[in-house]
């Protein structure tokens, strides 16, 4: 509480919170924001657009369940190797299917 003629201390002096440790705060805890827009004419509906944002650490994100970051190839070395060991073992597969001369299974 303010006494007359006195004005409040600004953030940052005398013990108020820094930038620092309001994004420290957040990133622990998590913050998610979410909101629909829809625009309709005459009770016919034209666009809706959903908004999820989620702002958190990684290591809180795992805890959520959110990591997919980790399987996304455009993001991730390991995704990378991963889908292009596995796109190797297809086309392996392939390729002795044509050797030995048996027909080819439809995927």
């Amino acid at each position: 509480m303010t006494t007359p003629g006195r004005l409040p201390e600004p953030y940052g002096q005398g013990g108020g919170a820094n930038l620092a440790d309001i994004l420290e705060r957040v990133l622990d805890k998590g913050v998610i924001i979410a909101g629909d827009i829809r625009i309709n004419l005459l009770d016919i509906e034209l666009l809706t657009v959903k908004l999820r944002l989620i702002v958190a650490s990684v290591d809180k994100a795992r805890e959520m369940g959110i990591d997919w970051w980790e399987d996304d190839p455009a993001l991730s070395s390991r995704a990378r190797r991963d889908e292009l060991a596995r796109e190797n073992a297809e086309l392996r597969g392939r390729l002795a299917q044509l050797e030995s001369g048996r027909p080819q299974e439809e995927a």
